[in-house]
């Protein structure tokens, strides 16, 4: 949560439009550099001047459902700190889509009825008992 001075600063530079989007979506109002928007429609932005340390790069998603597997590998890298130049400067980071990777995003199903079920190949140890009715008579 920020100070009102700091929202009311955001507010006047980021537009009441952007600063709205932004109070909904990710719950801070925040004003940067764009960076660039990557293949999946993502907006990444940077700022120095007015944001704590370790929280001056932030991504405004395209879809509304923070997803953090819809962050390209690039861009995971350089909004992790883990790299000091974005992926649009980088020659390592150009490569674009390798052979091995999905040209599409697959999203993340873990906690959806979509998500990975191993299945046993094991022979059970217990066998189940099934009642046999017998004739009176």
């Amino acid at each position: 949560m920020s100070t009102v001075l700091r929202t009311l600063r955001n507010l006047r530079k980021a537009g009441l439009r952007d600063a709205a989007h932004q109070m909904q979506h990710i719950g801070d109002t925040k004003a940067g550099t764009l960076i660039a928007i990557d293949r999946y429609g993502n907006k990444y932005f940077e700022n120095f001047s007015d944001e704590l340390p370790l929280r001056t790069r932030w991504v405004d998603y395209k879809d509304y459902e923070l997803d953090p597997s819809h962050i390209e590998p690039g861009w995971h890298a350089w909004i992790s700190y883990m790299v000091d130049k974005p992926p649009t400067e980088d020659p390592l980071l150009q490569t674009n889509v390798r052979s091995w990777e999905t040209p599409d995003h697959r999203p993340n199903y873990t906690q959806t009825r979509g998500a990975f079920k191993p299945y046993s190949t094991v022979k059970p140890k217990l066998n189940t008992w099934t009642p046999v009715v017998a004739q009176r008579g």
